[in-house]
């Protein structure tokens, strides 16, 4: 079976002495739109209140844990002591309050058998860099945890199938995601409001009624929402309905902003499959031209209704893992070493990243012919140095050896 991109981590152990030999690696290249770390502010000497000694906590580490009510699907996670393991499950808890019971991942992780000991404390000091180098966090004491709240809180980001509800199907989605990414282009928004969107989008599509005739309202509603989430700055409500064609009124869009609210429970939370691309990206040191081309594979996977199934940290790692086999970029030592211990933070079989990057291949090599090209569009400019004309991407499914899976 073809392989996903993972690869043995004998290097890793020089990269470790290398980290630890240096303090400080040389700064990321500019491939994300991103903000540099943060001053912080230091107390001024002599005012810093004496403390008692802290009580040192055991250390800490990883294991991997298969879900009960999964077949396939890996999660990470962590415990403070292996006292918590009671024939070969785990109970975890938190602030007092047992979790359901999770299941040992008994063989690991593929390609770091021998060194379970060496990847927590280094994975763990590379994602609090890359988060603080991306401008995720102010204040690097709390990387760890935001981290490991994003890896939880992904697992309310999927659904369970990948059906519409009647009279919807996945090539009117498609039209709208295609309109609502140019919208997205036009008002100049971030991109983590157009994955918001669409997230809002598929969530009202399954728990809200609405007609055909209001679809294009919804999206623009969803799209409205996000930017309330994520932007200073907004279009007038009239504004919106303009680029409707006033086909819908002021007050139609207010009242579908406030049905859509009470359907989602004013919910708007959301950690974008974005966020673990370009973290991921960090830690495997990629150049520019690969996360660019990994970026544009990920928000093609947004016209694909199918992917909604799949989480965040899924996508992400199989648009990475794509975009490495189109570019085929010579590997250095190092490279590889840091590619397997990004890999490791990849949620799921290796079944299930193959179908993701089939999905993704299929979509790449018809993106250029496709009614529904505004992303091919957006990342054909320079800016984005090309990447969606590259000549690999027409024989991308070619690439992964072995034929589309199928479930």
């Amino acid at each position: 079976m073809a392989r996903t991109g993972l690869c043995d981590s004998k290097p890793l152990l020089d990269l470790h002495k290398k980290e630890k030999a240096e303090e400080r690696r040389a700064p990321l290249r500019t491939w994300a739109n991103a903000a540099g770390p943060k001053d912080r502010w230091q107390p001024p000497e002599g005012d810093e209140p004496k403390m008692a000694p802290a009580k040192m906590e055991p250390e800490c580490r990883w294991d991997r844990r298969l879900l009960v009510s999964t077949s396939d699907d890996i999660i990470m996670g962590f415990h403070e002591d292996s006292r918590t393991h009671t024939a070969g499950t785990m109970l975890h808890i938190t602030d007092g309050c047992p979790e359901e019971p999770l299941l040992l991942y008994p063989q690991g992780f593929p390609g770091l058998h021998s060194l379970q000991a060496l990847v927590p404390g280094l994975l763990r000091h590379e994602v609090e860099i890359a988060m603080e180098k991306l401008g995720l966090i102010w204040d690097r004491s709390y990387a760890w945890d935001i981290f490991l709240d994003m890896m939880k809180n992904q697992f309310r980001s999927s659904f369970p199938n990948a059906d519409l509800p009647r009279p919807f199907t996945d090539a009117t989605r498609a039209v709208l995601v295609d309109w609502l990414v140019q919208v997205h282009e036009l008002l100049h928004f971030q991109d983590e409001t157009l994955y918001l969107a669409i997230h809002l989008l598929n969530r009202s599509l399954r728990q809200i009624k609405v007609s055909t005739v209001n679809l294009q309202l919804l999206g623009v509603v969803c799209l409205f929402l996000a930017g309330k989430k994520e932007e200073c700055l907004l279009p007038e409500v009239s504004g919106l309905c303009f680029l409707m064609d006033n086909s819908y009124s002021r007050h139609q869009l207010l009242r579908m902003e406030r049905k859509v609210l009470c359907g989602l429970k004013f919910d708007l939370s959301y950690c974008p499959p974005l966020h673990f691309l370009l973290l991921s990206a960090s830690i495997a040191r990629c150049s520019a031209k690969m996360v660019w081309m990994a970026r544009y594979l990920l928000e093609l996977a947004l016209l694909e209704g199918q992917c909604v199934v799949f989480l965040p940290v899924q996508l992400a790692g199989a648009a990475l893992c794509l975009a490495r086999r189109v570019l085929q970029e010579p590997p250095t030592p190092e490279g590889e070493a840091a590619w397997c211990l990004a890999s490791s933070i990849h949620v799921g079989s290796e079944t299930a990243l193959l179908k993701i990057m089939h999905i993704l291949a299929g979509a790449a090599a018809k993106a250029h012919s496709r009614e529904t090209c505004a992303t091919f569009i957006k990342f054909s400019s320079p800016e984005t140095m090309h990447v969606s004309s590259h000549p690999g991407l027409r024989n991308a499914p070619g690439l992964l050896g072995v034929p589309p899976l199928h479930t």
